[in-house]
């Protein structure tokens, strides 16, 4: 059963007791050798940019580890892959990929092209990482990226899932090293706190994204970015209704001044509420880009200075007949609800 309505430091220490379950389910042997996601599959944010991230960002850290014990000298790279347990990967693939962004000479001479040494842009990339790592803040907000969208990837249709899972994936590596449980616990805090995700009462515990979250990942930015958008108007958790209709969830304060007696506000939260939830509509893609253009057309003449009120009744009407098409949810009822109530205040 999902617990709504916790404060920061019941998230905080949800988060921390989750990742001490982790650290103790999850040993180090079975870590290296889960089903894997490509190395080609890369995480959100680059600690070399431009350049690798995720395995390969480690193959760079791994060759120059190697490349001290034998300066000057091509190194084959298979024992990398099986260092890891990357059953999955090719080391002549992986040797390609540095390659092809000028990091690695290969040696092409002879055998499989699997031996291979740093270049100056990859001693250059290598030092870089060794510097990035250093950066805390830079560190969480790859964590945080790299959790969201691998809960997108893994679970977008809201499927619980164990986020211990995630250290098993490129995403878990920053500059080449892996996450800590310290990361992941802070990550978790944070997206749980701005109800990106869910924290289910599960054994052991899992987590889900939220309608918000998948808007986060849909839009192809930062946590950061869609922490700190500006949001006019009404802003709704992503909570369904209580058994009485009542939404239970968190407004901005909304402040307008116009000259024409419309009190444009029901029609702000509508097109709020209708933005955050048209992901879990049941909608095709063509229907869902449809509603949310006409719900940005709304909050735009809502916020506008004055609104008028022909347009706010053409695109609330608009809405509530796209809303009729997902009526089996009952996050498409209460926003008809929601319409109703905006057009009925509309000729008062």
């Amino acid at each position: 059963m999902a617990r709504n309505g916790i404060n920061k430091r019941e998230i905080d220490k949800w988060a921390r007791n989750l990742v001490k379950e982790t650290n103790k389910s999850l040993e180090r042997a079975q870590r290296r050798n889960p089903p894997r996601v490509s190395a080609q599959i890369e995480a959100t944010s680059s600690a070399v940019p431009g350049e690798v991230t995720g395995y390969l960002a480690r193959l760079l850290l791994w060759l120059d580890d190697r490349e001290k014990q034998n300066p000057g000298g091509y190194i084959d790279i298979t024992a990398f892959p099986e260092e890891l347990r990357l059953e999955d990967e090719d080391p002549a693939i992986l040797a390609l990929q540095l390659d092809q962004h000028g990091l690695v000479q290969i040696l092409r001479a002879m055998g499989p092209r699997t031996h291979v040494r740093l270049t100056d842009a990859g001693r250059v990339a290598v030092r870089e990482q060794k510097d990035v790592q250093k950066d805390r803040a830079a560190r969480l907000r790859h964590t945080m990226d790299a959790l969201l969208r691998w809960l997108f990837d893994t679970a977008n249709d809201q499927t619980p899932v164990n986020p211990a899972l995630f250290l098993a994936t490129p995403g878990s590596y920053f500059a080449g090293t892996e996450i800590s449980g310290t990361d992941l616990h802070q990550a978790l805090a944070y997206l749980a706190e701005h109800k990106l995700i869910e924290h289910i009462d599960t054994d052991p515990a899992t987590v889900t994204i939220t309608p918000q979250g998948v808007s986060c990942a849909l839009t192809g930015g930062s946590v950061q970015d869609h922490v700190n958008q500006p949001r006019p108007g009404a802003t709704y958790n992503t909570y369904l209704p209580n058994a009485k209709g009542v939404l239970i969830g968190e407004q901005q304060h909304f402040t307008q001044n116009n000259t024409d007696g419309v009190d444009p506000t029901l029609f702000v939260q509508l097109a709020g509420y209708v933005g955050q939830v048209s992901p879990i509509l049941g909608l095709s893609d063509e229907d869902r880009v449809e509603l949310e253009r006409v719900a940005q057309e709304l909050h735009d003449e809502a916020t506008s200075g004055n609104p008028e009120p022909g347009r706010l009744r053409q695109f609330a009407t608009q809405l509530k007949d796209q809303l009729l098409a997902g009526a089996t949810t009952m996050a498409a009822t209460q926003g008809i609800q929601m319409t109703e109530q905006a057009l009925a205040g509309l000729v008062q």
